[in-house]
């Protein structure tokens, strides 16, 4: 059995109309400390947007979307993020907010590969 290390993991919901509290699972961010691994994997369901509110701006929700991707990943893309390690952009991405697009509560797991550990969420836990 390889060596598995600690990760922590976060989902990504949507909320349309925050004052209603309603909201869907669209991407899950996951981090591993040991690796220096960060990564997200989005996937917006378009009907359940629209069911929970059919006036709903989905290129707006798309757009936050890839601006959390775009902070995920670093580099120039991620504005003030660029320089932070792998750690920090997780916990600046996981703080608290309240708009259309919000990270859920923190949860731990074991794992071997934290890139296919995100592919597993994103198929377990958003599609």
């Amino acid at each position: 059995m390889s060596e598995r290390d600690v990760f922590e993991y976060a989902l990504l919901r949507v909320v349309p109309r925050v004052e209603r509290g309603e909201c869907f699972n669209a991407g899950v961010l996951v981090y591993c400390r040991a690796k220096s691994f960060v990564a997200v994997r989005t996937h917006l369901d378009e009907s359940k947007l629209r069911a929970l509110d059919p006036e709903a701006d989905v290129a707006g929700v798309r757009a936050a979307l890839r601006a959390v991707e775009c902070v995920c990943a670093g580099g120039k893309a991620a504005g003030q993020a660029a320089r932070d390690d792998a750690g920090r952009r997780f916990r600046w991405l996981i703080a608290p907010r309240s708009t259309v697009v919000q990270p859920g509560p923190v949860h731990t797991g074991l794992t071997a590969d934290p890139e296919a550990e995100t592919q597993r969420l994103l198929e377990l836990l958003v599609r």
